[in-house]
This record gives C-alpha cells, sequence and structure tokens, in this order.
C-alpha cells in the first residue's frame, strides 16, 4: 500500500500555534479522538488503528509530529530520527517537566472538540509520544486519556509531567477522569517503575493493562513486544493484545459518549 492509499479518505490540514506548526489529518465524524503516532512517524499501523476509531463512530485527528508520514512501519533509520526528535527543544521530556509540544497538542484537542462535538476529546499517545496523552489531561477538554507503551521520559519513575501540573491531573482523578496505560511487562523501554509511580499518584484512577511478554508466556508474544494497538497485535478474539485494544475502543465509547462530563 502506497503513503496515499493509507491516507485515503483522510483530510490534510496545517495546524498552528505557540510557534509551532505541524500537519494534521482529520477523518470520521462523532466525538473526537488525537491519535499521536509512535517511532518513526505517523506509519500505517497507527493509521489502521485511527481507521478503527473511524469505524466505531469518532472524528480522529492524527498530526504528524516527525518523520514520514503514511509509509509502513520500519525500524530502519529510526535511530537518527529519535536522537532528533529528543533534542528538540518542543519534545524534550524530562522526568518533572511537561514537554512544550503540550500546549499545541491541547490547542488542537480544542479545535477537534469545537468541530467535532461531543463531551470533550479523548487522546492516546503511542512511545514516544505516550507520557503527552497523561500531560494533555491537566485540560478538562481531554476525558479520555490513553497512554500505549509510553516509552518517555529516561528516568524509570518519570511521568514526564511538571509538580503543578500532575497535581491538577490529581483533582481531576479525584472528580472521576481515569487514565489508561498499557505495557508488555518484559519491555525495557517502558520500565515497571513507572506504571507503579503511575498507581501511586493516581491510585483506582490509573488502568493498567500490563501484557505478559516474559519468556515462555502463554501467548508466544516475543520478547522486543512494544507497540500495543499497532505492529505487535494479534487481531484474534482471546489474544491479550485484542483485548487491551476493546478495552481502549470501549473506554473511548464511554467517556466520549453525550452526557458525560469526565
Amino acid at each position: 500500500m502506497s503513503s496515499d492509499d493509507a491516507l485515503s479518505g483522510f483530510d490534510r490540514s496545517t495546524f498552528q500555534h505557540d510557534g509551532m506548526t505541524h500537519e494534521v489529518y482529520r477523518g470520521g465524524a462523532g466525538p473526537a479522538v488525537i491519535v499521536m503516532h509512535e517511532m518513526p512517524g505517523l506509519h500505517q499501523g497507527v493509521i489502521r488503528f485511527a481507521r478503527r476509531l473511524i469505524d466505531a463512530g469518532h472524528s480522529v485527528y492524527m498530526p504528524s509530529l516527525f518523520g514520514r508520514v503514511g509509509e509502513p512501519y520500519t525500524r530502519k533509520g529510526m535511530l537518527p530520527l529519535i536522537l532528533g526528535a529528543c533534542v528538540s527543544r518542543k519534545f524534550t521530556v524530562f522526568a518533572d517537566r511537561t514537554s512544550r509540544i503540550n500546549s499545541w497538542l491541547l490547542a488542537l484537542a480544542h479545535k477537534a472538540h469545537a468541530e467535532s462535538g461531543g463531551p470533550g476529546v479523548g487522546a492516546i499517545g503511542m512511545c514516544f509520544s505516550g507520557s503527552f496523552a497523561l500531560a494533555m489531561a491537566i485540560d478538562d477538554t481531554v476525558l479520555a486519556p490513553v497512554m500505549s507503551q509510553p516509552a518517555l521520559p529516561a528516568g524509570r519513575a518519570g511521568l514526564g509531567v511538571g509538580p503543578a501540573d500532575l497535581a491538577t491531573i490529581k483533582t481531576r482523578t479525584a472528580d472521576g477522569l481515569c487514565v489508561i496505560g498499557m505495557r508488555f511487562t518484559n519491555d525495557r523501554a517502558v520500565p515497571a517503575q513507572r506504571f507503579t509511580r503511575l498507581r501511586e499518584e493516581l491510585g483506582d484512577a490509573f488502568i493498567a493493562v500490563e501484557i505478559d511478554s516474559s519468556p515462555g508466556n502463554p501467548h508466544g508474544i516475543g520478547q522486543g513486544a512494544h507497540s500495543v494497538v499497532t505492529e505487535d497485535l494479534v487481531d484474534e478474539p482471546g489474544h491479550p493484545t485484542r483485548a487491551a485494544l476493546d478495552q481502549v475502543m470501549a473506554f473511548f465509547a464511554e467517556r466520549l459518549k453525550p452526557g458525560r462530563t469526565t
């Protein structure tokens, strides 16, 4: 499939805010979900996931934050891309500081909400962008944040949000907000300590989905498994990655249905 075919049916636009400009691909109708791609870019696996959301009755807004758009997933050339993104001021993620890109993402969330309606928006970040979904939860517009294999920040228990923003998120979770986090248990890029910290900070409001990828696991999940809803998804009933996908889809459906406020 060509990159053009992968994005068939999506409208492309450019969105600018706070001195940052990125392309955004929009499709579907209904309450919006912001889909933030993983490395190496807005690849075809992320787009397939977005199409599931569209089929489920959501508008999807996919910003292209880095890398090439619409290409098949590949690890080739990923290291220079990772290094380039990590040194960019707008993407810099510290253990105890919110990334500058958050202001741009929240502006996009407000735009998506105004255009798509519903009680608010959902947000899912993957790998490099996983912690961005948590940071977005400071804003009342974001009702369904999902962290899929959040690989940053570098600190094993770091969350990538500043103390004041974390306090705001905790206030919102006390009022009913929930946050989903997903990881494979053997994924070294997503340390168990990060999910332990999320449980400590957010309590029962943090919904941890941890998929067994230990040696000899019953589903034969590989030791290098990382991308829960894209490249390492096994789309078969009864498989734990399919169960994780179904849980995320149900989370968006429930949290973004008319009448919800948290």
